[in-house]
């Protein structure tokens, strides 16, 4: 497929994980991408790799001009940049909170608010967020970042109400448990490595982690001048968490 040929992504946390799978499939799908992270090293080959920080509004802009400069305009933003937190809502102090909440929805804000202008040239702009399940389900121990991403996900609604007139289309994506870096730290640090993964693979209907790829297709499909009508729309990508109650 080629539907993003002649276009201008930047994903951030194009790094790693989701961000890198994403910003992989939408350069073989045709457009040139930026890959916005704190650490480039996991960039993908044939992306551009900006080092910023999407805490600090100065980095951002800067980033978003030499995507402009060098790329020739942004037709594409891919917010998904994270951070993750774990614990009930008393195991995290004030700074904890603070940053998480700056790096996942303020984070956005300020990335989306340096792509207006450039997105509002395009004749097919769009922005896709990710999200996560535990905006909409219950999880224990994750008080810090389901709040921040259920933040996330009624910014992508206000967000798509924006700017529907001004043809720029909002959209998120809300993965399942993902096998990513993040994921896997949280493992490893573990008492029973094995069987923490086993209970976060069981939670999950289809009975294992969500691939990176996986969500790297749910974006491409929101992404994609394809989807022309498609907005305001929240679409999971969960093995089933969200919807399926399975007898156990």
């Amino acid at each position: 497929m080629n539907d993003f040929e002649g276009l201008v992504a930047l994903v951030t946390g194009g790094g790693s994980g989701i961000g890198a799978a994403a910003a992989s499939l939408l350069r073989e799908r045709g457009a040139r991408v930026a890959a916005l992270d704190l650490d480039v090293d996991g960039v993908p080959g044939g992306c551009l790799a900006l080092a910023a920080d999407v805490s600090d509004d100065a980095s951002v802009r800067a980033a978003v001009a030499r995507v402009v400069d060098e790329l020739g305009g942004l037709d594409v933003l891919v917010n998904n940049a994270g951070v993750g937190a774990a614990g009930d809502v008393a195991a995290n102090d004030e700074d904890e909170w603070r940053r998480v909440l700056d790096v996942n929805v303020i984070g956005a804000a300020r990335v989306a608010r340096a792509a207006l202008p450039h997105l509002r040239r395009s004749a097919h702009p769009c922005i896709v967020n990710t999200s996560s399940i535990v905006a909409l389900v219950g999880v224990p121990n994750r008080a810090l970042y389901s709040a921040s991403k259920g933040a996330l996900l009624s910014l992508t609604l206000a967000m798509a109400a924006d700017h529907v007139r001004e043809g720029i289309r909002v959209n998120a994506v809300v993965p399942g448990t993902t096998d990513t870096p993040w994921v896997a730290r949280l493992l490893a640090a573990a008492d029973d490595p094995e069987r923490e993964r086993a209970a976060l693979e069981a939670r999950q209907p289809i009975g294992r982690l969500v691939t990176p790829a996986e969500v790297a297709d749910a974006i491409a499909y929101l992404a994609s001048p394809r989807s022309g009508s498609t907005t305001g729309v929240v679409l999971g990508v969960d093995g089933g968490m969200g919807t399926l109650r399975l007898p156990s």
